[in-house]
């Protein structure tokens, strides 16, 4: 390493979440405490930057600024959803060598851990003496290893809070309703729309993940008995949802949708499923009010209803990832791991048990009948979600007799 003391290399990767920011100034001040750390770089926008040499030297920033930052939603050095292959690994690992980097911590997903499972390799390859930490961050709640990632407590949070919304709308002017939620393969953000519920019969009434196939047929006949039940309907659904072959429902519904740069049909950022799953019902049932709304990116960066348990989680993973790169724990990716009725320890798990690897909802936490949640889900989530949920309340309709017309 340099001569002038130790440098850190932080960057952000992936979609951005309400907490992001807590863990890069975990990174950055806790940093502060140890003397051997001369610099702590920020690369902008994820791996793009680190390869285009963009840092910004984040050893210069105020406290007060940074804790300014903490706390504002989306990702401050900017993303990339750039997915790294062996050569590009190499080219990062050739600048953080030019630039003496002695600690690389990326934050990010799936993707992003396997990013620092290959540089990692290739400075044992090398004999370069770099630390590499990954620090876990998803909305969507799909790192192995870990009870639950930053950034879904506070999507969940909206999301609970939205179809608590959806519902109190739906009751006012009945029909209904579909909201189509984030997750491709795992459907935790989805699930916890029924965290809003508070009485029997709230919304959402049925919930799709992708943990489940999805018959379009048992979808049409479950909507239309909820509907006869309570004469309103109210969905969850994940984007994810597949049929029994794999195959993504909004593929199958949809004559023309975009794929990413990774060949994956575009689930987010449009409202394609929301709408077919709503003429679905509208031709095959003929119930005319049918509404539909995608969620969208809505929840990953909304700053008014942020779990703080999220908050503080997402700031120590981000020292936490200091604390192991600094005293000589090895490389590794950061995990949250709930002690007791709610706590959490923070262990340091090998690379290639995150990297690429992908989880999904228990089978404890679904219904047998596959459009619900169970007890054990709330109880896992609701800790999460932080204090102050707004609570909705009910008319008791005490009935006055009817003088004109007694028998309607």
């Amino acid at each position: 390493m340099s001569a002038g003391g130790d440098k850190i290399l932080v960057a952000q990767g992936g979609g951005p979440t309400a907490v992001i920011n807590q863990s890069l100034v975990g990174v950055a001040l806790e940093a502060r405490r140890f003397a051997q750390v001369a610099h702590v770089y920020g690369a902008r926008h994820g791996v793009r930057g680190i390869i285009d040499e963009d840092f910004v030297d984040l050893s210069q920033e105020t406290s007060h600024n940074l804790e300014l930052v903490a706390n504002t939603p989306s990702s401050a050095l900017g993303s990339t959803r750039d997915k790294p292959d062996v050569r590009y690994c190499q080219e990062i690992f050739k600048v953080l060598q030019a630039h003496q980097i002695g600690h690389f911590l990326y934050i990010g997903g799936n993707d992003s851990s396997d990013t620092v499972r290959i540089v990692s390799l290739e400075a044992q390859k090398a004999g370069y003496p770099l630390r590499c930490l990954h620090i876990p961050k998803t909305i969507d709640n799909d790192l192995v290893g870990n009870d639950h990632t930053p950034g879904f407590p506070s999507a969940a949070r909206f999301v609970a809070q939205a179809f608590a919304g959806a519902n109190l709308d739906n009751a006012a002017l009945p029909g209904v309703y579909v909201g189509v939620v984030m997750g491709r393969h795992a459907g935790f953000l989805t699930a916890a729309s029924v965290l809003g519920k508070k009485f029997p019969d709230d919304g959402p009434h049925l919930v799709y993940l992708p943990e489940r196939t999805f018959v379009l047929a048992q979808f049409l006949a479950e909507v239309k008995e909820v509907y006869a039940r309570f004469g309103r309907c109210v969905i969850a659904v994940s984007e994810g949802i597949h049929d029994a072959s794999g195959t993504p429902i909004a593929s199958l519904l949809a004559k023309n949708l975009e794929h990413d740069a990774h060949g994956n049909v575009q689930l987010s950022g449009n409202g394609a499923l929301a709408d077919l799953l709503c003429e679905e019902i509208k031709s095959q049932l003929k119930i005319k009010r049918v509404r539909g709304d995608t969620f969208g990116y809505l929840q990953r960066s909304f700053s008014g209803c942020v779990s703080d348990v999220d908050q503080r989680e997402a700031r120590e993973v981000g020292e936490k990832a200091v604390q192991f790169a600094l005293r000589g724990a090895g490389d590794g990716s950061v995990a949250i791991q709930r002690t007791g009725a709610y706590a959490v320890d923070y262990a340091l798990l090998p690379l290639d048990a995150v990297a690429g690897k992908t989880r999904v909802m228990e089978d404890a936490f679904i219904t047998p009948n596959g459009t619900g949640v169970t007890d054990a889900f709330h109880a896992y989530l609701r800790p999460l979600l932080g204090a102050g949920l707004p609570d909705a309340f009910r008319l008791r309709h005490h009935p006055v007799a009817k003088l004109l017309h007694p028998g309607r």
